[in-house]
């Protein structure tokens, strides 16, 4: 039975869902695979003001056709990307019922139910949303995600690894590598592999936020701020390094207690 360290167990998941203020600078309503990487499909714009017209569209084609499996699929994403994580399971939900092998569906609908912090039923969801023959690695890096999320982190690293030869040195799938090391309290193994995934990407916000979280940990909070800034303009690098600083004392005050 493996050992479960201090920093894995469920007070210090307050690390996960503060990782996206550090990533995006609290500018969108987080998913699970914002906080990691591991789904994909939102962006930094998410979320906003100017996304309301495109809600409005999508509710009234969904109202006109709700059988429709495809517009139940972009609207229940949309309303993930929005922040309306119950709606979007809801509405994920019976779609699936009236559509129960649309892979698809039963993606988004995992991705939802993770959202919500439903994280068991996410897995089980997740786990027909493809098969052995076909493996999807997004959705594997997904599993071992929701995985991370129950405690289950060597379980999750196994997904980590099915994804990986897929798709060798996948930035998004080493970066779900890298926290769950951290989850671990393995913070050397961590910043190794969130390296790696910060040499294949550098420009994605969410690599640089993990990397920098796990450099900050270690105690060199000055090149931590260093890798979080990136290219960025000085008010959100500003943003961002602020944001790192809170996350970091944080996480101080709840290894002093």
């Amino acid at each position: 039975m493996s050992k479960r360290s201090p920093l894995a167990s469920p007070p210090a998941r307050f690390l996960l869902p503060a990782l996206l203020v550090l990533a995006l600078g609290g500018c969108q309503t987080t998913g699970i695979e914002d906080i990691t990487g591991a789904l994909g499909g939102k962006s930094e714009t998410a979320g906003k003001a100017d996304s309301k017209p495109d809600m409005d569209a999508l509710r009234e084609r969904y109202r006109a056709k709700p059988g429709d499996p495809n517009v139940a699929l972009e609207y229940g994403t949309a309303l993930r990307t929005t922040g309306q994580s119950a709606q979007a399971v809801a509405v994920m939900e019976q779609a699936v019922l009236n559509n129960s092998s649309n892979k698809a569906l039963l993606a988004g609908y995992g991705r939802a139910l993770a959202d919500s912090g439903n994280f068991q039923q996410a897995f089980d969801v997740l786990s027909r949303a493809h098969t052995p023959e076909d493996p999807d690695w997004r959705i594997l890096s997904a599993q071992g995600a929701v995985l991370d999320q129950l405690g289950r982190n060597e379980e999750a690293q196994q997904y980590y690894a099915t994804a990986l030869k897929i798709v060798p040195d996948e930035p998004q799938v080493l970066s779900n590598l890298g926290l769950s090391y951290m989850l671990q309290n393995n913070l050397p193994r961590a910043e190794e592999t969130l390296r790696r995934a910060y040499g294949r990407n550098a420009n994605d916000s969410r690599v640089r936020a993990n990397l920098a979280l796990v450099v900050g940990l270690q105690g060199k909070q000055a090149e931590a701020e260093t890798i979080v800034k990136g290219d960025l303009p000085p008010d959100q690098a500003a943003a961002k390094v602020t944001a790192l600083r809170q996350l970091l004392a944080k996480k101080q005050q709840r290894a002093d207690k």
